[in-house]
């Protein structure tokens, strides 16, 4: 149903559409839009620079626009307070190292011990020899029945001023033995000629004005051959003359059972006259120093060697050749001051720390005997054993010397 007409009225409707009008034509004007986009504006940029000065605090130098030499002590506690590194500690990160000529070498597993066969304990075997070649044969043999396991045992041996075939002959025994069912750990030869000449004649090499020079000689031999052979994995050293002529073939297990430092044996020959066996003493090198021998030694020079054995030198001393007896307790022990060279077993970190064979005057004394002094002065022991008789060839020697 309509209404009339006379009842409908616009004014309500006209005064919204005013209202509406207004407020767009507010917001239409252009100075209206300038605020609005300049309080934008305005209101980026500073949110832009709040960001970006809370950024650069991690940048601010907590300091004076100075350098440091400049600051006094205060400005420079100041300073440096802010510049104090933090550290992470890990005590468990292991160094990783790559570089292949750099070597590690850890002693502390090498130790000598009376339980070496037990232990697989490394022996090594030197022998220096000149002019040796008659009595290689005989010294493989020996060798070869030694009954500590081979696959601990390295040998050594050092040539020098030879004027007979022993390297040859030595290098066959060598390749013959090695090449054997019970082969050796390693063998080595080293070659170096001394430039000392002495005959072999026994008279000539066994005089005593021969000794000191000789024994100067062999103290040499001796330190050039250990310093070539001895490798970190040995924990014994076992010197043996060439000349031999027998032996226990447990000789090694008797001695390292003694579990001292340097260990010698007593030294003996066989001398057959008229169907005889005469019982020869050898090595008048290993003795027991006496005050006879103490006296003679103080007033020496100091560039005197003392030959042992020869009445040219009266020590008084008590020698390990004129002792014991061999049908004994072969384990009885006796200290030493000196030592001979024919047998000597020596815990490897006696030489590793130093004790060698001097081949000058040490307290009057050169190459073996010296060497015994010497490991004395440093506190070693030294022990000989009197009633252990090794038997060394015999020479021909005239009596009468000692």
């Amino acid at each position: 149903m309509l209404l009339p007409k006379d009842n409908v009225t616009w004014k309500p409707s006209e005064t919204r559409f005013r209202s509406t009008r207004a407020l767009w034509l507010l917001a239409t004007r252009s100075r209206l839009l300038v605020c609005v986009v300049l309080s934008v504006f305005l209101l980026l940029l500073w949110r832009g620079f709040s960001t970006s000065s809370h950024r650069m605090d991690r940048f601010y130098c907590w300091g004076p626009p100075k350098a440091p030499m400049d600051m006094s002590a205060n400005e420079r506690v100041a300073w440096t307070r802010h510049l104090q590194t933090p550290v992470i500690f890990n005590h468990h990160a292991p160094i990783e190292v790559n570089a292949t000529t750099i070597q590690h070498v850890n002693l502390n597993p090498i130790v000598s011990t009376p339980n070496a066969v037990k232990n697989e304990e490394r022996v090594l075997i030197l022998t220096p020899v000149k002019d040796a070649a008659p009595f290689l044969a005989k010294y493989f043999e020996l060798v070869g029945e030694l009954t500590y396991p081979h696959h601990l045992i390295d040998l050594a041996f050092l040539v020098g001023d030879s004027q007979d075939d022993t390297v040859a002959v030595l290098a066959a025994e060598l390749n013959r033995i090695q090449q054997g069912p019970v082969p050796f750990r390693s063998t080595m030869i080293v070659e170096k000629d001394f430039h000392f000449q002495l005959s072999q004649d026994v008279k000539e090499r066994h005089s005593f004005a021969a000794q000191g020079p000789r024994r100067k000689a062999l103290g040499r031999a001796r330190n050039y051959l250990l310093s070539a052979a001895l490798k970190p994995e040995h924990a014994w050293v076992y010197w043996r003359d060439v000349d031999i002529e027998e032996n226990p073939p447990t000789i090694i297990e008797d001695f390292v059972a003694h579990d001292v430092d340097i260990l010698v044996p007593n030294i003996w020959f066989h001398r057959i006259e008229d169907g005889v066996d005469i019982e020869g003493r050898f090595d008048y090198n290993s003795w027991i120093e006496s005050p006879k021998g103490i006296k003679l030694t103080n007033r020496l020079p100091k560039d005197v060697i003392v030959a042992e054995g020869y009445k040219e030198m009266d020590t008084g001393r008590t020698y390990l050749a004129a002792m014991g007896d061999r049908h004994d307790n072969k384990d009885v022990e006796v200290e030493l001051d000196g030592v001979g060279g024919v047998n000597i077993i020596v815990k490897a970190d006696v030489h590793r720390s130093g004790i060698n064979f001097p081949c000058y005057a040490f307290e009057n004394q050169a190459e073996t005997e010296g060497f015994a002094k010497m490991a004395k002065r440093a506190g070693y022991k030294v022990v000989g054993l009197p009633n252990y008789v090794v038997w060394h060839v015999d020479t021909l020697e005239e009596p009468g010397n000692a």
